[in-house]
């Protein structure tokens, strides 16, 4: 009797992995100092609750333009991405030149990125301008957050060699505006962010905001950028609203991705939003409507399945 208990176990166990496998997906995201690891994280427990078959992980990168490297190579299913190197990728311009990545597709338009520049309350930086001469923050390299800096800082006229170009990430900024290390960074991420918050904590911090005539030298650089205002007591000690601009942030899969499981991830990621919104606010922002006015390239066959079901109304130029 006891032999035969043993065959049957082992019976079991031989049959688990083929009975019990799941497709594990990784998420590239950023720094665990931004908007997009929490984010991913919330995604993949979505995945991991609600879609049969398949288990997710987030993976920390350098961000935008390494998100689209990975997902090229196929070293990850799903990414996100600012939407203008979403677009620069898919259309082989910018960072992108010669080398485009036309099997590019999104899911979703998840939430905006505000471009956020940061000093300290008592610097003498003001605007844009008094960067001149200092030491900044620019973004990570391969981040989303230096294509952003530059088109900003370069549509207003001034370049890197105005100033003193760092490039850290979120918490490598944080940490160098608080020990005196640079002067100011730049962050484009979806506000608030736990690095800006902390050091908001430990520091007086100052919002460096734009001119509406710099909002629009950079709107019309770089067509994707919109005007946004960040609210007033978003940071601590920050009480007046700043403008700035913003860039949707993408979820980008490659053409190749399986239609029903692109499908099950676009109507999870609308139909079970308030879970996301549990982990950031910034999911607050992830709506249908928001995606269909926001996305820079074509859709995913499978994610427009799910965009045609609920009646969103899709343009030519997103259709693949």
């Amino acid at each position: 009797m006891r032999l035969f208990k043993y065959a049957i176990a082992a019976s079991l166990i031989a049959v688990a992995p083929a009975t019990m496998a799941q497709q594990q997906l990784s998420i590239a995201t950023g720094g665990t100092g931004g908007t997009y690891y929490p984010y991913g994280g919330g995604l993949a427990e979505l995945i991991n609750n609600h879609i049969e078959g398949h288990s997710a992980v987030a993976e920390v990168t350098g961000a935008s333009v390494e998100n689209m490297g990975l997902i090229y190579r196929g070293d990850s299913d799903i990414a996100l991405a600012l939407a203008d190197t979403v677009h620069q990728a898919y259309s082989g311009t910018g960072d992108f030149e010669g080398r485009q990545l036309p099997d590019t597709r999104a899911l979703a338009s998840i939430y905006p990125n505000a471009v956020q520049l940061v000093t300290l309350a008592d610097s003498d930086i003001h605007s844009l301008q008094d960067l001149k001469g200092k030491r900044v923050s620019v973004g990570a390299p391969g981040s989303g957050t230096e294509l952003n800096a530059r088109a900003v800082l370069e549509s207003n006229g001034i370049s890197y060699d105005d100033f003193t170009p760092q490039r850290l990430n979120f918490n490598e900024t944080a940490d160098a505006i608080r020990d005196g290390d640079i002067d100011a960074g730049f962050w484009s991420v979806g506000p608030p962010t736990s690095s800006i918050l902390n050091l908001a904590t430990t520091r007086d911090i100052r919002m460096i905001g734009l001119s509406d005539e710099e909002i629009a030298n950079a709107r019309e650089a770089e067509p994707v950028f919109a005007a946004y205002t960040l609210r007033a007591g978003l940071y601590e000690g920050m009480d007046e609203p700043v403008k700035t601009i913003s860039i949707p942030n993408v979820l980008v899969v490659d053409a190749s991705m399986d239609e029903e499981l692109a499908y099950q991830v676009t109507k999870v990621l609308f139909e079970q939003t308030d879970e996301l919104i549990a982990i950031h606010p910034a999911a607050n922002d992830t709506t249908v409507e928001f995606s269909v006015e926001s996305t820079p390239v074509p859709f995913h066959p499978g994610a427009l399945r799910y965009y045609e079901e609920v009646g969103a109304e899709v343009s030519d130029n997103q259709r693949p």
